[in-house]
Formats: structure tokens, C-alpha cells, sequence
């Protein structure tokens, strides 16, 4: 069985989710956590935002426990490195995020990194 989309689609899901958490942080404006943690936590948690980012992100662990329960561990786990990719990828296009070259050059990396694992 070819469980490369299920990867793909779990890490996919996990930037969204990324994404969606990012946004509804920004949309807070400057937490202070100098008083303490747990008032700018409570603001966290009740941010919809927030609260669909981490809906999200369990979405994608469902799908990422289902690739576990199909191939070994050494070989999905590294496809996590995707993720770096594309939330560079996210956060330069929905957040407006700048990257650097030398990023893009470590996603170079990650990439054939990646590439490197998935023919072995």
C-alpha cells in the first residue's frame, strides 16, 4: 500500500493547523506573561483562532496514525521534515513572512533529504 498521500496529506493538515494557531496568536496582540502564565494562556485557549488551529492539528495526527500503524517509524518519520517546508512555504504566502536565503537553503536541505529516505 502506498502511504506516501497519507504522509503527505498528515503533514499538510499539521501546517494548517500551524498556520491557523499563528494567526489566531497574532490576532491577540502582545501576551504579557510577566504577571504570570496563566491569564495569557486562558486568552490562548478561548481564541477561535487558536482553538480551530489545534482542531486542525489533531486531524492530522489521526492521519499520521495511520500511516504508523502501515509502514516502520525510521521510514515515515522523516517525512515530518516537510513540514519546515512548507511552513516556510504558509507563512511567506498566508502570514506574509519573510524568508531568508539562507532558510530556503536549509529547505533545499530538508528536502533532499527527505527525497533521499523516501527511494530508500
Amino acid at each position: 500500500m502506498n502511504t506516501f498521500p497519507y504522509i503527505l496529506l498528515s503533514v499538510i493538515i499539521v501546517v494548517a493547523g500551524q498556520i491557523f494557531v499563528k494567526k489566531g496568536l497574532n490576532s491577540l496582540g502582545n501576551l504579557d506573561f510577566s504577571a504570570g502564565v496563566i491569564t495569557p494562556y486562558i486568552q490562548i485557549l478561548l481564541s477561535p483562532m487558536v482553538i480551530l488551529g489545534l482542531s486542525i492539528y489533531i486531524m492530522g495526527v489521526f492521519f499520521w496514525l495511520y500511516v504508523l500503524s502501515k509502514v516502520e517509524l525510521s521510514f515515515a518519520y522523516p517525512f515530518l521534515g516537510l513540514t519546515f517546508v512548507f511552513v516556510a512555504l504558509a507563512s511567506h504566502i498566508f502570514l506574509g513572512e519573510s524568508i531568508s536565503v539562507i532558510r530556503w537553503v536549509g529547505v533545499f536541505t530538508i528536502c533532499l533529504g527527505v527525497g533521499l529516505i523516501s527511494i530508500s
